[in-house]
C-alpha cells in the first residue's frame, strides 16, 4: 500500500494542471438588438451616358467604311467615305466657269485701257470710258461669284469624310461599303460618354432608394445561380422621380467600368432598407450533430441553448453570426 500513494498523488497533480487554476471563468458576451441593412441582389444594364451618330454630311455613295463595331475612335477620325460623282462634274463646270470669266475679265481690261486711250486724244466721249468700266467691274464680280460657287462644291466634297464626332467606341455600323446613303443619314453610332449601370426596381424599393447610397457590384459574368461576389463598389449617382410599369429606375456610378460591353447586365447589390437583428461572434457556436448551440450563463450555471443561425454581418467592425431563434437582447453569452 505504501508503494500506491506516490503513483497516486502524481495522477491528483496531472489532473490539477488540466483544470488550469482555481477560479478561472470564461469570457462573456452580452448580446445585444444591432441594427443592419438590408441587401438585394438586383440586374444593372451597362449603358453609355451618350451615343453620338455619325451621320453623313451629303447624299451619295459609300466607297469605304473604315471602322467595325468595337472599335475605338477619336473624335475627328475618318468613319467613312461618301462619293457624289455629280459633285466632280460639277466642279469640272465651276472650272470651265471661272476661266471663260477670266477672259472676259482681261478683254474687259482692253476695252477699259482702250477707251481711256480714246479719250485722251479727244477721239472717244467719256460714256465710252463709262460702259468700258461699268463691264469690268460686272465681269470681276462674276468671277468673284463664280470662285465662291467652286469653293461651295469643293467643301461639299470634303464633306464626303464621315468623321467621329466624339471619342469613344463603336456600337454599330449598320452600313457597308457601295450603299447609297442620304444626308443625316447615320453611318455609325458611338458610345462617347462614361459608363454606368442603371437599374430597374421594384416599386416597393421606391422609398428605401435614396442617392448616395453605397452599392457593391458582382463579378463580371456571375448569376444569381452563381451567388453574389463582390468585385467593387459605386454610389447611387441619380433617381428618377417616374415609376413605369411599377418599376423604379435608378443610375449607379461606377469608376474603371470601361471594360463592359453596353447592355450588358451585371449583378449589383443595393441597400433596400434597415432591420434589428441579434448576432453573437462566430466561436461562440458550437455544432454539435447538424444542431448548432450557445452557451448562456443563466442564474443557476450555464445552459446550452439550440438556436437557429441567419447570415454574417459586421457589427462596429466585428464579425457576427446572426440567430434567428433561442436568445432574446441581454443574455450573457459564454465565449469559450
Amino acid at each position: 500500500m505504501g508503494s500506491l500513494r506516490p503513483a497516486f498523488a502524481n495522477i491528483l497533480l496531472i489532473g490539477a494542471a488540466c483544470l488550469g487554476p482555481a477560479g478561472a471563468q470564461a469570457a462573456e458576451f452580452i448580446v445585444k438588438t444591432a441594427t443592419i441593412t438590408e441587401m438585394k441582389a438586383v440586374y444593372g444594364q451597362v449603358e453609355s451616358r451618350t451615343v453620338v451618330p455619325a451621320r453623313a454630311r451629303i447624299s451619295g455613295t459609300l466607297s469605304e467604311v473604315r471602322v467595325s463595331e468595337g472599335q475605338e475612335v477619336r473624335q475627328g477620325d475618318l468613319v467613312a467615305t461618301v462619293v457624289d460623282e455629280k459633285l466632280a462634274l460639277q466642279l469640272r463646270a465651276a472650272d470651265a466657269k471661272i476661266a471663260a470669266l477670266n477672259s472676259q475679265l482681261d478683254n474687259a481690261r482692253i476695252e477699259m485701257q482702250r477707251a481711256q486711250d480714246l479719250l485722251a486724244k479727244g477721239a472717244a466721249a467719256q460714256s465710252r470710258v463709262d460702259t468700258a468700266r461699268l463691264q469690268l467691274d460686272v465681269t470681276t464680280n462674276q468671277l468673284a461669284a463664280a470662285v465662291a460657287d467652286k469653293a461651295v462644291i469643293e467643301q461639299s466634297t470634303r464633306e464626303g469624310q464621315t468623321l467621329a464626332p466624339a471619342n469613344g467606341r463603336v456600337l454599330t455600323v449598320p452600313v457597308t461599303a457601295g450603299a447609297v446613303v442620304m444626308a443625316g443619314e447615320p453611318v455609325a453610332r458611338v458610345a462617347s460618354g462614361q459608363y454606368y449601370l442603371r437599374l430597374s426596381l421594384p416599386e416597393r424599393h421606391a422609398a428605401e432608394i435614396v442617392e448616395g447610397a453605397v452599392v457593391d457590384i458582382g463579378e463580371r459574368g456571375t448569376g444569381s445561380n452563381a451567388g453574389f461576389v463582390k468585385a467593387s463598389e459605386g454610389h447611387i449617382a441619380k433617381v428618377y422621380p417616374e415609376i413605369e410599369g411599377g418599376r423604379v429606375i435608378a443610375d449607379v456610378q461606377v469608376d474603371n467600368i470601361g471594360s463592359y460591353f453596353v447592355n450588358e447586365r451585371t449583378l449589383v447589390s443595393i441597400p433596400v432598407g434597415k432591420r434589428a437583428m441579434l448576432g453573437v461572434p462566430p466561436d461562440a457556436v458550437r455544432t454539435v450533430h447538424g444542431i448548432d448551440y450557445v452557451t448562456i450563463e443563466m442564474a443557476d450555471g450555464p445552459l446550452d441553448v439550440a438556436v437557429v443561425l441567419g447570415q454574417r454581418f459586421d457589427d462596429a467592425g466585428q464579425p457576427r453570426i446572426e440567430v434567428l431563434t433561442g436568445l432574446a437582447d441581454g443574455d450573457r453569452v459564454i465565449l469559450p
